[in-house]
């Protein structure tokens, strides 16, 4: 759990990178945290959380769900991958798309109809891994900031 905290942490960090007024700012100690809500989440039945390692060490992970309709999201049942990371030193390797075919299958496994994902605009990477994974955009977001706006 301390390398997926790890991992975890770095996630939250890049989105931060990308565009600090959308994204959360690692808060301290967001390693432990993070590493303590997934944790946490391990006895839910409907949670589904898979490691890639190689010689015991944590190359990456995936955390997703099988969740019912969403009418917020105008959508029915699914799986949904809240996270997707990959270790920066193992990256380019075939990780990312290793763990996305196995939270598909797992998913798939659990009667989960389809996945749902979101990325982050301007995380092309995880877009391209995404595209070649064959999956297809159906939603944008959307943010504007409320702050000295008239």
């Amino acid at each position: 759990m301390a390398a997926i905290g790890r991992l975890g942490a770095l996630l939250i960090r890049e989105h931060h990178d990308f565009d600090p007024q959308r994204f959360i700012a690692a808060p301290p100690r967001s390693e432990q945290l993070y590493s303590s809500f997934l944790g946490g989440q391990l006895d839910d039945p409907n949670i589904v959380v898979l490691v890639a390692e190689r010689d015991g060490k944590v190359l990456g992970y995936t955390y997703s769900g099988v969740e019912g309709p969403d009418y917020m999201s105008l959508r029915g049942p699914a799986g949904v991958m809240y996270d997707i990371v990959v270790d920066p030193a193992h990256r380019g390797q075939g990780v990312g798309r290793m763990l996305v075919d196995a939270t598909l299958a797992e998913l798939k496994a659990r009667g989960a109809p389809r996945l749902v994902l979101s990325t982050a605009e301007k995380n092309k990477v995880a877009q391209r891994l995404f595209d070649r994974a064959g999956f297809r955009r159906t939603m944008i977001e959307m943010t504007r900031e409320l702050k000295d706006q008239d």
